[in-house]
């Protein structure tokens, strides 16, 4: 099966020259971050075409592939971007197993086989790790209920304002909580969390679809409270 790849473009993240780059992978169209400060970047959920992506990011050095959870869509290509730019992998434990089953429709989180299984992570994330990447840093956020180790990456430093936030929230909904590993009473508490310690003008960077902000799922999201 050919990957499916778009170039989506790039928006500036903050006032140091940061920038945040966009493809959207995978047959249900899944979004992929580079996160690029000074020379160097981290790639958030690459679920499909991981070579494409090494390509497009050709000119910079990638220092860090994580994913959000370890559903296929979100980690299938992982090892080609891994094989290609020798970057670690990171991923929250809980998840672990789910991803390096990634090319198996069982474990894919919506019974589509993706392109690879993840190879073992390099790191294994957990609250308050930090990854950095240039002048900025992520830290992470333990948000499970869409998957057991799902998790949100909140920048800090230069990328103050941005949080990637994988299948955990959408504009005015939040992630499925029915498949293998779902938790809705877990969804809720980390939704209620994400609403209390995320700031409000935070850009919310989503796994499928359009970014949001806090603010405005604060204000909107029947499922934020």
């Amino acid at each position: 099966m050919r990957s499916y790849f778009r170039d989506a473009g790039s928006f500036a993240a903050s006032d140091a020259g940061d920038v945040v780059r966009v493809f959207v992978v995978g047959p249900i169209q899944t979004n992929c971050y580079a996160y690029v400060s000074a020379g160097e970047a981290l790639v958030v959920d690459p679920g499909a075409a991981g070579a494409r992506v090494a390509a497009a990011l050709a000119g910079e050095k990638v220092v860090c592939v994580a994913a959000t959870h370890g559903h296929g869509d979100h980690v299938g290509g992982v090892a080609a971007l891994v094989s290609a730019t020798g970057a670690p992998f990171a991923l929250a434990a809980a998840d672990a197993e789910m991803a390096e089953h990634a090319g198996d429709p069982a474990y894919s989180g919506s019974g589509i086989a993706y392109d690879d299984d993840a190879p073992e992570p390099s790191r294994l994330l957990a609250e308050g790790d930090v990854l950095a990447v240039g002048t900025a840093r992520f830290r992470v956020m333990e948000t499970p209920g869409h998957t057991p180790g799902g998790i949100c990456l909140v920048g800090e430093g230069t990328a103050e304002g941005i949080a990637f936030v994988g299948d955990t929230l959408f504009p005015g909904s939040c992630g499925r909580t029915d498949l293998a590993g779902g938790d809705p009473d877990a969804m809720c508490r980390s939704l209620a969390r994400m609403g209390r310690e995320i700031a409000p003008q935070t850009v919310l960077l989503c796994g499928h679809g359009p970014a949001t902000t806090m603010a405005e799922e604060l204000a909107s999201n029947p499922f934020v409270r």
